[in-house]
């Protein structure tokens, strides 16, 4: 694995830990939070893919063209579409008034992501 693949790996285990910790660990959960960092997870590691597999991506915070790109590489991907397209909206909206994330969604964005994390970290050949 790449240098600059590992270090995707990292900071989307990073936003991981984050969203887990903003569920689980405080008294209190944070859900716009946790599922801002859900969606951060998710787009980082479709970056650490594309990167280890030296294909050019645009600075985005868009999933699915991300997952498009992917999909070139391995056409196995598409199964996280419906998933990826659900944590598309986290990355901004959830950040302004207005938006609130309820802990259900969150809890159901946290298992999409850990759905995401597990497939492709199989890809990159991580355990």
């Amino acid at each position: 694995m790449n240098e600059l693949t590992s270090e995707w790996v990292s900071k989307a285990e990073n936003d991981f830990n984050s969203a887990d910790i903003l569920l689980y660990a405080g008294e209190f959960p944070i859900p716009d939070s946790a599922a801002f960092h859900c969606q951060q997870c998710a787009e980082k590691y479709l970056k650490s893919f594309l990167q280890e597999h030296r294909v050019r991506f645009e600075r985005t915070h868009s999933l699915i063209p991300l997952l498009d790109l992917c999909l070139l590489q391995d056409e196995t991907f598409e199964v996280l579409r419906k998933g990826l397209a659900q944590l598309e909206s986290y990355s901004v909206a959830v950040r302004y008034p207005g938006v609130n994330i309820s802990v259900e969604i969150a809890e159901e964005a946290f298992s999409v992501v850990k759905n995401v994390r597990k497939f492709i970290r199989a890809k990159l050949r991580f355990s």
